[in-house]
């Protein structure tokens, strides 16, 4: 959907469909697997389970920034890019750990619920936004997630979580995962 023009009831379909892999996902781990390691990731099944609610999660703080900058000059949002770029390192380093803590309080047992009250908090937020708002956008950190591009709306930003979680989706090492 990034690049394309998106409505708000496209949007909030996308993150609905999430929601259900998710609540999907949940009901298939097998005792053992949770803390089976993953594919490419440092984490295990429940770590990366998390980080995938997590994605959800930035994208709600994203939001506000987004609103903000992209009302301001261009080259504001393009100085903030660079200055969260040129932190990269840490916050890869903040990523991986806080992911770590955070699946302990947020676990098997918490985060299906968590991600059912982000999902409904994203798309109340899309109550209201016309074509115009969701065009709005700003200049994203490029290095800190594979899926930042240079400049992102409003829209890619709704969109990001969906291709945040597909990707890791793909990183699960679970016997019935389809």
């Amino acid at each position: 959907m990034p690049g394309r023009i998106a409505d708000g009831a496209s949007l909030a379909s996308e993150l609905e469909r999430a929601r259900g892999d998710f609540h999907k996902l949940l009901t298939t781990v097998g005792d053992d697997e949770w803390t089976k390691p993953t594919e490419g990731t440092r984490w295990t099944n429940e770590q990366l389970l998390f980080h995938m609610v997590f994605g959800y999660m930035v994208v709600q703080r994203l939001l506000i920034i987004v609103r903000v900058l992209s009302h301001l000059p261009d080259w504001v949002s393009r100085w903030f890019a660079r200055m969260l770029n040129a932190a990269s390192p840490p916050f890869h380093a903040i990523n991986f750990y806080g992911t770590n803590a955070a699946a302990v309080v947020y676990n098997r047992n918490r985060m299906g619920a968590k991600m059912d009250r982000v999902i409904d908090a994203l798309q109340r937020s899309l109550i209201g936004h016309n074509p115009i708002a969701l065009s709005n956008g700003m200049h994203f950190p490029t290095g800190w997630d594979p899926y930042f591009r240079d400049f992102m709306t409003l829209a890619d930003v709704y969109c990001y979580p969906g291709q945040h979680y597909d990707h890791h989706r793909r990183q699960l090492t679970l016997a019935k995962l389809n």
